[in-house]
């Protein structure tokens, strides 16, 4: 997968070379973005019959490296099927899961990463995407203000950023990103939305909007 994203931009860079290719129809070229779709394998995440969160985390996921290699970006994602990260046999699943998805991130030296996940609720009236940041990065609130009002101009949703203390995973990550909660599961109008390509693409274009407005300020 590596090798193919570095093909591409190679590629991406001859056409520049030869003029057929302007600035601004690659506006990412050369960023390194990684995308974590939350859950997956032994842990669906939030479940509504037969619809899983962690699989509508990777439709999206998958939706949003299309739209970000169209600019020129090179995606890498935590997760590309159904599946963990956790090593066999860990006592502590779900913490050994987490984990290798920061250190995957840490390494990867990118520019930026998202991690996708859908928000659920007790009280089903409760909708919208919002923005979800840890402060261990000192540019990951100015991110999360600049998602989530691209979240508001574009999926309807007047939430507000917040930030996250003591969660496992991103306080171990030193990149900057923050968490994408894109619409509340629990929600049945939402439900049936973010089942919909429709609706995936446009939150896949909305957060592409959203990572150039950052790199635009």
């Amino acid at each position: 997968m590596k090798y193919r994203n570095y093909c591409l931009i190679l590629f991406l860079l001859f056409l520049f070379s030869l003029g057929l290719v302007k600035a601004k129809e690659l506006p990412l070229i050369g960023k390194v973005i990684y995308l974590d779709p939350g859950h997956g394998g032994s842990d669906p995440g939030a479940v509504y019959g037969n619809i899983y969160e962690a699989n509508l985390n990777l439709e999206i996921a998958l939706k949003t490296q299309k739209e970000l290699e169209k600019q020129g970006a090179i995606v890498y994602l935590t997760r590309y099927g159904d599946y963990d990260l956790s090593v066999k046999n860990a006592q502590l699943r779900k913490r050994s899961d987490l984990s290798r998805r920061a250190n995957a991130i840490n390494k990867s030296l990118c520019d930026m990463y998202l991690s996708i996940h859908l928000n659920a609720d007790s009280d089903t009236t409760w909708r919208g995407a919002q923005v979800f940041f840890d402060d261990v990065n000192k540019n990951n609130v100015k991110l999360a203000e600049i998602m989530q009002n691209t979240f508001k101009k574009n999926l309807n949703t007047n939430r507000k950023y917040k930030q996250v203390t003591n969660q496992y995973m991103y306080r171990r990550i030193n990149r900057l990103g923050v968490l994408l909660e894109v619409g509340f599961i629990s929600n049945p109008n939402e439900r049936y939305l973010l089942q919909k390509e429709e609706y995936q693409e446009k939150i896949a274009k909305t957060i592409t909007e959203g990572i150039n407005n950052y790199f635009n300020t």
